[in-house]
């Protein structure tokens, strides 16, 4: 009987090498195996080697979805070690994927080319993307076109991403959702803005409302529908026509196929209200309007849809002058006003408001004519005169020697003041100039119907008076015969105290004084004394001087003497 020979020592350590060299050769490598047993959400894989590993079933699924798995099934898995310490083989399913799919990102990342992926996760800063067992980042600013308040309907869906950066070694890699979309619209723009035409008519949606305007969707492509091609009445904003989301008919007014850029009109498929405009509205026509808008410079009044005017300031009121507009009228007042000019290749009209109104000037005129007496306040006090309020807002003035007889300048201001209530003559009523020229020293005595005694009656002129009254303190006397009364006080009498006593005076008799100046009432203040004095003055210089050695006496009875002389030729 033969018998085969006993193995060696060294046929064992060669058999020993020889298993041990094809089971570590296994190890780092992604190796198919076959699904032998499911157990406890456990998958048993063998894989050729001395025994059987572990992979959870979750490394068999897709983010989000059950594991499809059965006995028998063949995979692909990473052998990470070839035994550990209980004797099985430690592989891995999500390493075999990963593996696999940074081969492929690699080749993708190099030719540019889209891959798809799914958003499974939240990250800070961003979200996370399986990309076929690649683990990816997607930045928050990547994730659409404009910002998005909820990425949950994005969630575990495929779809396309751009691979921005990619580095194997540390396991980072940046997608884009942002990139895909830019380049599809770009392409739909591209070819939609050549199927578009200025003047065509086509229906969007409003995506977006502005302070200026709103952008419309037109099927890939927006536009913009500035707030002034909305209507062709005023429109303060684009919500008071359209609102998010509504479809809307506009009409392609321009297109710049450069920059992409298509400016929208909605005003151009209604008539236009300028047409004829200046047939609705002749010149010199009364319409009512609401006041839609107020400037500085005035007020603009709508008179019907589409169709705006201007007042100016300076057409506004008969009587308030270099007001602000707002004081006049206010925002959606109704008002008459009147068409002064038209321009509908500017599509400009022009309106008057005080026009509309009666002419408070007129009615003045017509109600006081020159030389009937009116009643006033006093409102203001210029260098050359005083403003007098009169009936209907209007206001006259009385020009400083028109204030009282003998009394002009600062010194005619000063009889009066501010917030006074005064009776003056109408002088005159200019209508077209708006000008009401006043007299108060016409309602004074001995004024216009004794002219001669009025011309007498002036500042430092002598006058004859005669003696109306005697009192303790004084004179009342009239000057001339039939003008203005005014008082000598006591001390003005004589320069001679002893003269200065008002019982040496008889009632009617006359004597020469000079007028000293006007009290607040305008009544003349005289003085003998101050006569007396300017008189004396005048003899000096006129007969002696200082160093001529005349006395007094001398000049004076020269002067006398001349005087008499005079008097007798």
């Amino acid at each position: 009987m033969a018998t085969s020979a006993m193995p060696t020592r060294d046929d064992f350590a060669a058999l020993l090498d020889e298993s041990l060299g094809e089971s570590t050769s296994f190890e780092g490598r992604v190796v198919k195996g076959i699904v032998t047993a499911i157990e406890n959400d456990v998958a048993l894989i063998d894989v050729g080697l001395k025994s059987e590993g572990r992979v959870s079933l979750r490394e068999f699924a897709a983010p989000g979805q059950k594991a499809e798995l059965a006995v028998g099934d063949e995979v692909e898995v990473f052998v990470d070690r070839v035994e550990n310490a209980q004797g099985e083989a430690m592989l891995s399913r999500d390493r075999a994927r990963r593996e696999a799919a940074w081969d492929t990102l690699e080749k993708q990342f190099e030719t540019q080319e889209r891959v798809e992926g799914v958003i499974f996760g939240r990250v800070k800063g961003g979200f996370t993307v399986d990309l076929s067992g690649a683990v990816a980042f997607l930045p928050g600013s990547q994730v659409d076109i404009r910002p998005v308040r909820d990425v949950t309907p994005l969630m575990g869906i495929p779809q396309p991403f751009q691979l921005l950066k990619m580095d194997r070694r540390r396991g980072n890699i940046v997608v884009s959702r942002r990139a895909v979309l830019e380049e599809t619209r770009a392409e739909q723009r591209s070819g939609l803005i050549q199927s578009l035409h200025e003047g065509q008519v086509i229906d969007g949606v409003v995506k977006n409302i502005t302070d200026y305007g709103a952008f419309v969707d037109l099927g890939g492509i927006d536009g913009l529908l500035h707030v002034t091609d909305m209507s062709y009445r005023r429109v303060g904003h684009p919500s008071e026509l359209i609102n998010i989301g509504d479809t809307v008919k506009v009409q392609i007014v321009r297109i710049n196929k450069d920059t992409q850029r298509i400016s929208l009109g909605m005003k151009q498929l209604e008539a236009d209200p300028w047409a004829g405009a200046s047939a609705k509205y002749p010149v010199g026509g009364k319409f009512t309007g609401r006041v839609t808008n107020i400037t500085e410079y005035g007020a603009f009044v709508e008179l019907e849809a589409g169709i705006e005017g201007l007042v100016h300031v300076s057409e506004m009121s008969w009587v308030k002058k270099n007001v602000h507009p707002g004081k006049i009228v206010s925002t959606s007042q109704e008002v008459d006003v009147l068409v002064l000019e038209v321009d509908e290749d500017k599509r400009r009209i022009s309106l008057g408001l005080k026009q509309a109104q009666a002419n408070p000037w007129e009615a003045f005129a017509e109600k006081h004519p020159v030389g009937s007496t009116v009643e006033g306040e006093v409102k203001n006090a210029t260098e050359f005169g005083l403003f007098i309020g009169l009936e209907g807002d209007v206001d006259g003035m009385v020009h400083m020697s028109d204030i009282a007889w003998g009394v002009s300048g600062e010194d005619a201001l000063n009889l009066h003041h501010k917030g006074e209530t005064v009776q003056a003559v109408v002088l005159d009523v200019d209508v077209e100039k708006e000008r009401i020229s006043l007299g108060m020293k016409q309602l004074e005595r001995g004024g216009p119907s004794a002219a001669g005694a009025a011309a007498g009656a002036r500042k430092n002129e002598v006058v004859t008076v005669t003696v109306l009254e005697i009192r303790d303190g004084g004179l009342e006397v009239q000057i001339g015969d039939d003008g203005a009364t005014g008082f000598i006080r006591r001390a003005d009498l004589s320069r001679d105290r002893d003269e200065q006593k008002p019982e040496r005076f008889d009632v009617g008799q006359k004597f020469d004084a000079m007028v000293t100046g006007f009290d607040k009432s305008k009544k003349p203040t005289l003085s003998i004394k101050a006569m007396q004095i300017a008189e004396e003055k005048q003899a000096v210089a006129q007969y002696g001087s200082s160093d001529s050695g005349a006395s007094l006496g001398d000049i004076l009875g020269a002067a006398l003497n001349k005087a008499r002389e005079e008097d007798t030729k």
